[in-house]
């Protein structure tokens, strides 16, 4: 079997751990038996081991008990950069051995289920765990809203940007983020609605900042070439925009000249939402 799912950017600024939007940049991956293990790749991660630790075999093997199978993993998710790859790998994987619910695979893989539910579930996605268990919504999204990503070269793993993180916050900071979440939501509703300030957020990108102090110039820079606001996508390093898509075009080609005012190397990806989230085909 055959399945695709998309990349997601998560947290959109405000909504730490609880939101993610999917988008159009796919990792397909097909899953068929065979005397023994075979993994092979294409494109981004082809790098990575192709073996048994790879994460789509892991996954695979898991769903249907085995691993007497022939994987074949082709993405075009950069790896650690912030576009859930990882969640986006293991719910492709999930559908294309024959899982019944891939979101809960990948949410229990991954860690985190606002990335999986957007990969499985295509959207806006407002998620969180529920008696252990992935609980997700699709929220409502502007169709004309289209989105730009600034992806650096450097990779900055989840695990070190977690690590940046402080064990508590102030309570006025937690009020913080849930006011501005409430404008993202509505904002992200109808773009007529969304300014630059939905996106601010004092529970982690402040914190991840030193990582990639970079992200300040970029994030700025974004806003004042048109975007309607900007983020951290996910755990960074990669810098979301959110736009019309009269201006999208634009803002990509500002993002390009600040990749190079600011001494970076990477691309820029203008992406429309998905909508369909994991698709299957045998």
């Amino acid at each position: 079997m055959r399945a695709r799912a998309p990349a997601s950017s998560a947290n959109l600024g405000p909504g730490f751990d609880a939101l993610a939007v999917a988008l159009a940049l796919y990792v397909e991956v097909t899953v068929e038996p065979a005397e023994h293990l075979r993994v092979s790749t294409e494109g981004e991660g082809s790098d990575l081991p192709a073996d048994a630790t790879h994460l789509a075999a892991r996954v695979a093997a898991q769903v249907i008990g085995h691993d007497r199978l022939a994987i074949t993993v082709r993405s075009e998710i950069p790896v650690g950069r912030g576009l859930g790859s990882s969640a986006a790998l293991a719910v492709a994987a999930a559908a294309a051995a024959g899982a019944k619910d891939p979101l809960a695979v990948g949410a229990r893989v991954d860690g985190h289920p606002e990335n999986a539910a957007a990969s499985a579930l295509g959207g806006l996605i407002a998620a969180t765990i529920v008696d252990d268990a992935a609980a997700a919504e699709r929220l409502p999204l502007d169709p004309h809203l289209a989105f730009v990503v600034v992806v650096p070269d450097q990779q900055l793993a989840t695990k070190q940007a977690r690590a940046a993180l402080p064990a508590s916050v102030p309570h006025a900071d937690a009020g913080f983020n849930l006011g501005r979440m409430g404008l993202l939501i509505a904002g992200l509703a109808d773009h007529r609605r969304l300014t630059p300030t939905a996106t601010e957020d004092r529970l982690h990108q402040p914190y991840r900042l030193p990582l990639f102090p970079q992200a300040a110039r970029l994030l700025a820079g974004l806003v004042d070439a048109g975007a309607l606001a900007t983020s951290w996508s996910g755990a960074g390093p990669s810098i979301l925009a959110i736009c019309t898509a009269g201006t999208a075009s634009r803002v990509a080609e500002a993002g390009a000249k600040l990749l190079d005012e600011t001494g970076l190397t990477g691309q820029v990806l203008q992406l429309a939402p998905d909508y369909e989230g994991v698709q299957t085909a045998t």
